[in-house]
C-alpha cells in the first residue's frame, strides 16, 4: 500500500488561486492554542497558497441550524455517532479521495466522510491507586473493589461509546450491567474534561476515557502511571471526521484539505496533536509512544445506522439500570 506523500509535488494538484480562503468548522478544542489546529494551519497554508481559517463551535448544531446558510467550505471533528445525521442533512459533497491509505480497524468505505483520528473507549487507571486492573469488561462489572467515573451518553461522545459498548456484548441483559455499574461509580458527568479531572484528583480509580489518553501524561508529563485496561471481550472504535461541504465556496481547495488529511504530514502531527492514533498511517510508522500502547485484539463497532437505531432502546437500559 502507498501512502501519499503531501510534500511530494506531484501527489496533489492544487487548483485554489492566490490569496484564497479556506474555511472548516472545527470543534472549539480544535482551534484553541494547545488544540491540533494552529499546527494544521501552518502546515496546510505552507503549500496551498492560501489562507485556512477555522470557525470553531458545537459542529453538528452549528450545521443543523445553519443548514445552507452556513458560511464554510469543509468540516472537521464529526464523530462517528453524529454521521448519519450530518449525511441525512444533504449538505455534504463527495470528498473526492482515494481511501486506501486508511488504517483503520473497521472498514471504512464512504464518499463523503473521512476518518482523521480515532481511539478505543476504555477505562483508564492509576497504577499507584489499582495494582490489578480488570482483564475483561466482565470483571470490571463483578468486582466489587473498584470506583468508577463515566459520562452521561446523552451529551458525552466518550458516554455513548460506552452506552453501544455495553449494548453490543450485553444485549438485553445490559440494565443489570448498568446496576452493577452504578453500584461503583462515583458520578456520572455531563462530559469528558470534568470526568478526567476528577480522576487525575485521586477521587476514583478508573475513567471513562480512551486507550490513547496515557500517551498525553508519558509525553507531555514524564508520566508512566496511567494505563488504560484492556478487555478480553474488546473495546468501542471512535472516530473522528471531515467532510467537504456542499456549498463550498471554494470546493476544489476544501478537497485539496482532505488529501491533507490523508497525507504523511497531517497524520504524523495528528497523534500528539489530538493524542488519537492517526487514521492513514502504518502501526509501524507510528511515534514510538503510541505503538508501544496495549491495543485490544477486537475492535467492537456498530456502524451508524446500527447505532442509531440501537441508540433509544440502549439508552432506555442505561436509565433503568442506573437508578434502580
Amino acid at each position: 500500500m502507498k501512502y501519499p506523500l503531501f510534500a511530494a509535488v506531484a501527489a496533489f494538484s492544487f487548483s485554489a488561486a492566490q490569496a484564497d480562503t479556506l474555511t472548516v468548522l472545527a470543534p472549539d478544542y480544535f482551534g484553541s492554542s494547545w488544540g491540533p489546529g494552529p499546527a494544521i494551519k501552518e502546515g496546510f497554508e505552507a503549500h496551498c497558497d492560501c489562507t485556512l481559517e477555522f470557525r470553531t463551535g458545537d459542529v453538528l448544531p452549528r450545521l443543523m441550524l445553519d443548514g445552507a446558510r452556513l458560511e464554510a467550505d469543509a468540516v472537521i471533528g464529526l464523530g462517528t455517532d453524529e454521521l448519519l445525521r450530518a449525511r441525512e442533512s444533504d449538505l455534504f459533497a463527495p470528498h473526492g479521495q482515494d481511501l486506501a491509505p486508511l488504517s483503520v480497524p473497521v472498514t471504512w468505505e464512504d464518499d463523503l466522510f473521512i476518518p482523521f483520528n480515532w481511539s478505543y473507549a476504555a477505562f483508564v487507571y492509576d497504577r499507584t491507586r489499582l495494582g490489578t486492573p480488570p482483564k475483561s469488561f466482565a470483571e470490571l462489572v463483578s468486582r466489587d473493589d473498584i470506583s468508577i467515573i463515566t459520562q452521561d451518553p446523552r451529551s458525552s461522545g466518550a458516554g455513548l461509546a460506552l452506552l453501544l459498548w455495553v449494548d453490543q456484548l450485553y444485549g438485553e441483559d445490559a440494565p443489570n450491567v448498568w446496576q452493577a455499574l452504578a453500584d461503583k461509580t462515583v458520578t456520572v458527568t455531563a462530559g469528558w474534561s470534568e470526568a478526567y479531572g476528577m480522576f487525575t484528583n485521586g477521587e476514583a480509580d478508573m475513567v471513562l476515557s480512551y486507550t490513547t489518553s496515557p500517551a498525553y501524561h508519558i509525553i507531555a508529563e514524564d508520566d508512566d502511571s496511567k494505563a488504560a485496561a484492556i478487555f478480553d471481550e474488546g473495546h468501542y472504535f471512535i472516530a473522528e471526521a471531515a467532510g467537504v461541504l456542499a456549498g463550498a465556496e471554494n470546493p476544489d481547495l476544501a478537497r485539496d484539505f482532505m488529501a491533507y488529511i490523508l497525507s504523511q504530514e497531517f497524520q504524523n502531527m495528528i497523534a500528539t496533536a489530538n493524542w488519537s492514533y492517526p487514521s492513514a498511517l502504518p502501526r509501524e510508522a507510528w511515534n514510538d509512544t503510541f505503538r508501544d500502547l496495549p491495543l485490544p485484539e477486537v475492535a467492537i463497532f456498530q456502524d451508524e445506522v446500527a447505532a442509531d437505531a440501537r441508540r433509544a432502546p440502549a439508552l432506555a437500559h442505561w436509565l433503568d439500570g442506573m437508578t434502580r
